[in-house]
């Protein structure tokens, strides 16, 4: 399904930064989410490579699949939890349990990100998810890591008796 404006105007990033231009799939039974991501020469830090054709040929940058976890944490977090940026939920990637790079993401074709939500807890106004994402170009895996997240809201913390024992 094509990005839904209230979800695109909500989001912390502008569409540039969003990345993606669809949700693939919600899976409530799974806990998972899906989205397509197009892919350029043009996309950031891909564009600024130094390209030669055998040693370093054109490629989605690591540091755009690490952006991408976030996104699709997000991503969840907004479809499974109803988490509003605009009501005033904020999160934040806390680990990097491990991340593989198993093959290059070529510029010539689409990937599928998912993300898995492993674990969840939630304290007053503050919830600790675990995730699995795995992001697909054609049949290969290109990417895949497991990474926590905090999500919060920073007033309602501050207002809240117990803050400082967070």
């Amino acid at each position: 399904m094509p990005l839904d404006p209230t979800f695109v105007d909500d989001a912390p990033y502008d569409p540039d930064g969003l990345m993606i231009d669809e949700i693939v799939e919600v899976s409530r039974r799974d806990s998972r989410v899906s989205a397509r991501l197009p892919v350029s020469a043009d996309m950031p830090i891909t564009r600024s490579q130094r390209v030669h054709p055998v040693r370093h040929p054109v490629h989605v940058a690591a540091g755009i699949m690490v952006h991408l976890t976030g996104i699709m944490g997000y991503v969840h977090a907004y479809h499974f939890h109803g988490l509003r940026h605009r009501e005033g939920w904020t999160g934040y990637g806390v680990r990097i349990h491990g991340a593989r790079f198993l093959n290059v993401a070529s510029v010539e074709e689409p990937l599928l990100l998912s993300a898995t939500e492993t674990s969840y807890r939630k304290v007053g106004w503050r919830i600790f998810s675990r995730y699995l994402f795995v992001f697909q170009q054609g049949e290969k895996t290109v990417y895949d890591s497991e990474q926590s997240a905090l999500w919060f809201h920073p007033e309602r913390i501050a207002e809240s008796p117990s803050s400082s024992r967070a």
